[in-house]
């Protein structure tokens, strides 16, 4: 098995703010304009999150927001499809805990950046064995988009996992811009957003007061 070296949280800073793509919450009408205010905000990682489109629709997705986030020198993540994150040329790609391990897709596309959705301690400490450049934790905080997981994992848990493992951890789950500093408290390396961005009358200004956090990025 070839050695992937693990990227530093230097060479990860784009993903201090990670946007996470709903087509049908942003609406495919607004979706071009939305990234592009987004991007403009200051976000950097990008993760297109569109598991009912077709693969071909999801490639067609994937080519035009690459187009848009390369004007940014921002990163395009597609969710777990690696062989479409190579057509689209995007950067990299997320997996679920039940996809194709981290390692696997490293060494059959080396060139990607691959992110592991994790909900437990143990998955986290998995996905870290595996060779995961990062990792989303999730939820912490009480959400509709992510009920299936169960109850919220809470801060304290969220802890645990940053101190058990050595890679960046993004809290997902109910973040809001007020929850922001007590999810980087516990030592979250970052922020993963959905609704709070997405739902935001002014997706620049939201964006950019996320980015703020991190030192900012806006133009």
């Amino acid at each position: 098995m070839i050695s992937v070296p693990f990227k530093t949280a230097q060479d990860l800073d784009f993903l201090r703010v990670y946007l996470i793509t709903d087509l049908q919450r942003i609406g495919k009408d607004r979706f071009r304009s939305a990234v592009e205010e987004a991007l403009e905000g200051g976000v950097r990682a990008l993760q297109i999150r569109e598991k009912d489109l077709h693969p071909q629709d999801l490639l067609a997705l994937a080519l035009e927001v690459k187009a848009i986030t390369g004007r940014y020198n921002a990163k395009l993540f597609i969710n777990d499809r690696a062989d479409i994150a190579v057509m689209a040329g995007a950067d990299g790609v997320h997996l679920t805990e039940t996809s194709v391990e981290a390692d696997e897709v490293k060494n059959n596309f080396p060139d990607l950046i691959v992110g592991v959705s994790t909900h437990s301690l143990e998955g986290a400490c998995l996905a870290e064995k595996q060779e995961a450049d990062f990792i989303t934790f999730s939820p912490i905080y009480e959400t509709p988009s992510k009920a299936n997981y169960g109850p919220p994992q809470g801060l304290d848990l969220l802890q645990q996992v940053t101190q058990a493992v050595r890679l960046p951890v993004l809290a997902l789950g109910g973040i809001t811009l007020h929850r922001v500093p007590e999810c980087l408290e516990q030592g979250a390396f970052g922020v993963a957003v959905i609704s709070d961005i997405w739902d935001s009358t002014h997706i620049k200004q939201q964006s950019s007061e996320y980015t703020q956090n991190f030192g900012g990025n806006s133009l």
